[in-house]
């Protein structure tokens, strides 16, 4: 009796010694960390199913007239396109947008849809809708795209001047095709110009992941508010890479408010070509210059000239407000009420000089593109 109570205490003892050791208690410090991290976690959580529904999906469809048509309607002429409708071919390409109205406006990139001759809008519902451009501003590659449906969900409106670098931010989109798919990071920077990615650039700059198909997507903070379209990312694999960049809130509604009222964006213009100071231009033109913009050129009969501004010039403030780039007098300049009587204070050489300039409306391409300078 006692040899089987030895056994069995034995093989208890080895039974137990085989089960894993049990986890460590939490101390109350690590309980709250870990609820802090799910309040988060479920913030995350959701701005995803408050956004997601007004983000859309944008399918296009692209006629792309090949070399061989086009050597033929050169030769025979345009009546004669019908016997080549088998030399065109069309591309299809897919991008994101946001509604921004119960009415059916969608903002997007206008690279998404330029030169589309058929345009789908899904939902997250899975509502398929045919889309109509009503304007594009190429300068800020912005374009409003409007489908016929009432009552829809959309984003409202955020102040992207109260951004901070750090703050959360979350993008949506379509990349690669994903529908609807949610992706988190900060705000990396903000104000990056001269990037040479759009005409006017303010942009935003996220590492949240952003990758082909996200493009026209919203970028949303915390709450929840439209605080940036994203527009493009910098890489050298054409991947994310965690350099994001997108349209700046207040920029993007400016422009999305003219576009649905006008078609288009009026801008102000004062016909002059801007540099950037550099050493050697302060150093042949404007010794005393500390800050400000060069003026290269200016065009004839044009608002600049008519003021007195000159080549070689150097403008140092605009109605009041010190200038520091060329990205940033562009903003004033085109911001400015057209017909507008503004006060710029200019350097010629070593002599100050205050003129008042009227500003009129910028010209534009026959393809609706500013033409150069400002």
């Amino acid at each position: 009796m006692t040899r089987l109570r030895f056994a069995f205490i034995s093989v208890t003892v080895l039974i137990v010694l085989a089960l894993p050791a049990s986890a460590q208690v939490m101390s109350a410090e690590d309980q709250a960390a870990i609820a802090e991290a799910e309040t988060l976690s479920h913030a995350f959580a959701a701005v995803a199913r408050c956004v997601s529904p007004a983000v859309a999906n944008i399918s296009t469809t692209t006629v792309v007239v090949d070399g061989p048509a086009l050597l033929f309607r050169d030769f025979f002429g345009r009546d004669f396109e019908g016997m080549l409708r088998g030399f065109n071919r069309e591309v299809h390409s897919l991008g994101s947008g946001c509604l921004i109205s119960p009415e059916g406006h969608v903002i997007t990139n206008n690279h998404v849809v330029e030169n589309a001759t058929e345009i789908r809008v899904t939902l997250a519902d899975d509502r398929d809708f045919p889309g109509r451009i009503v304007g594009a501003d190429p300068a800020t590659d912005l374009a409003i795209v409007k489908i016929d449906a009432t009552g829809l969900p959309y984003l409202t409106w955020g102040d992207s001047s109260l951004l901070q670098v750090g703050e959360w931010v979350v993008a949506v989109g379509s990349p690669f095709g994903l529908a609807h798919t949610v992706t988190a990071g900060i705000i990396s920077a903000t104000g990056r110009t001269d990037i040479g990615i759009v005409g006017y650039e303010d942009l935003i700059q996220t590492d949240a992941a952003i990758n082909p198909g996200n493009s026209g997507g919203p970028l949303v903070n915390l709450r929840g508010e439209l605080i940036g379209i994203n527009t493009a990312i910098a890489s050298k694999t054409g991947t994310s890479a965690g350099v994001g960049f997108a349209v700046p809130s207040n920029m993007a509604r400016g422009v999305a408010q003219q576009l649905i009222e006008r078609g288009r964006v009026i801008r102000g213009w004062i016909g002059i070509i801007p540099r950037d100071l550099t050493p050697t231009i302060v150093r042949r033109y404007a010794p005393g210059a500390t800050a400000g913009v060069f003026v290269e050129a200016v065009y004839r009969n044009q608002p600049a000239i008519a003021a007195g501004i000159q080549p070689g010039d150097v403008i140092v403030s605009w109605d009041g407000q010190q200038i520091t780039s060329v990205s940033q007098l562009a903003r004033l300049v085109a911001d400015s009420e057209i017909g507008s009587a503004v006060s710029v204070r200019l350097l010629r050489q070593d002599q100050s000089h205050e003129v008042v300039v009227t500003v009129s409306q910028q010209p534009t391409t026959r393809s609706g593109r500013p033409i150069e300078g400002i």
